[in-house]
């Protein structure tokens, strides 16, 4: 295993972090979760060296902590750096922040949470931690010793990365979405960079976009690793692409079979900052621009036919629909289209009157109405 320094700490974490949200499970349900297996899988991570180990509130309906704490007993909690966050859409006050927390300690069977994250980070949640003085009650928890250090977790823009990382100052790390389709999403690497040169540990979700990175790639991207001098797997570029980056602290990647933990770890421990070649790095280039090739929406986020006068969200549901199309992957358009954390009623596609004021403004000359018509038919509430 390969390990790098973790910010501004003395201490060195793995490359390869276990994300506990995507666990086997035993059908299709995630909180059923296959138990025995999950806990050999964490094991083996653990005794082939990662010492980095990610979980939340929520995660497979609320069962991955207490998967997790019972994973980590018989000497393993003492092997690792054990992270979980605080589900900050749920709290209202701070002595919401005490109960969850302590719930949390229970689940994980341990007295201590090493790295403690503010869950799911945006530009309103960001408003209501400081309203409520989250902030304040974590440095209570930091001294009574519950806490050992504070990040935060991110799905917002750039600007808004910038204001949180600069809106603190006892930052410990941040996680953020990052891979090589991801390169101006969100964070991005102007934000990774951003982080770390704050001194930040940098942890990275996402580094094969929920596995779609991993999967059998259609035949235009195919042809691209191919061409390859050097041969890898789908996986294996994904998550080299990530460690190619000395910026990068932890890759978190989140397994769903003992499969999957062992390549990711051999993988692992051939990855170093500037493995890749400026060959290689074309390559990506390439498989960027042939997955998006596979686009079926014109757009570029230019923003143009905003705001709706509507309230439609129209470039973010372009977005979802062009990915399912791309990745042949609806089911998770459909999650981040109709789910908890996905968009509200009144932001879907269904609510477009067809007044064709975005039409005009569109400068690609896309059909928007029609664009949004088809995207709900496939991402919206089955009638």
């Amino acid at each position: 295993m390969q390990y790098r320094k973790f910010g501004k700490l003395d201490w060195e974490g793995s490359v390869l972090g276990f994300g506990a949200m995507r666990l086997p499970p035993t059908e299709r349900d995630p909180a059923n979760v296959d138990e025995p297996e999950s806990i050999r899988m964490i094991r083996y991570a653990i005794d082939h060296g990662v010492n980095y180990v990610d979980t939340a509130y929520g995660y497979h309906a609320g069962r991955s902590e207490s998967i997790i704490g019972r994973a980590l007993l018989d000497g393993y909690r003492e092997k690792v750096k054990l992270a979980t966050k605080l589900p900050t859409w749920l709290i209202e006050s701070s002595k919401d922040c005490d109960l969850y927390l302590n719930e949390q300690l229970e689940r994980l069977q341990t007295d201590k949470i090493d790295f403690y994250l503010l869950h799911g980070t945006n530009k309103e949640r960001w408003s209501k931690i400081r309203e409520l003085e989250v902030l304040r009650w974590a440095e209570g928890a930091v001294v009574d010793g519950r806490i050992g250090y504070m990040g935060f977790s991110f799905h917002d823009d750039l600007e808004v990365f910038k204001e949180i990382v600069d809106g603190y100052d006892n930052w410990t790390l941040c996680q953020i979405q990052y891979n090589y389709m991801d390169v101006d999403y969100q964070a991005g690497r102007r934000g990774l960079e951003y982080a770390a040169g704050k001194g930040l540990a940098v942890v990275v979700m996402e580094p094969l976009r929920g596995g779609r990175l991993a999967a059998e790639p259609p035949e235009q991207v195919a042809k691209v690793w191919a061409s390859a001098s050097h041969k890898r797997t789908p996986a294996e570029w994904g998550l080299l692409w990530v460690w190619n980056q000395p910026e990068v602290s932890v890759t978190l990647s989140g397994m769903s079979t003992m499969k999957q933990v062992v390549e990711n770890v051999a993988v692992a421990e051939r990855s170093r900052p500037g493995t890749l070649t400026a060959d290689d790095l074309v390559l990506f280039d390439r498989a960027c621009e042939a997955y998006r090739g596979l686009s079926p929406i014109p757009c570029t986020n230019c923003g143009y036919c905003m705001p709706c006068p509507n309230g439609v969200e129209i470039p973010r549901i372009f977005q979802l629909y062009s990915e399912a199309v791309m990745y042949d992957d609806p089911r998770t358009a459909r999650f981040f289209y109709r789910g908890p954390d996905g968009l509200k009623e009144e932001q879907r596609a269904d609510q477009c009157t067809e007044c064709g004021e975005c039409i005009d403004a569109c400068p690609q000359e896309i059909d928007i109405p029609e664009w949004l018509q088809k995207a709900h038919a496939l991402l919206g509430p089955r009638q």
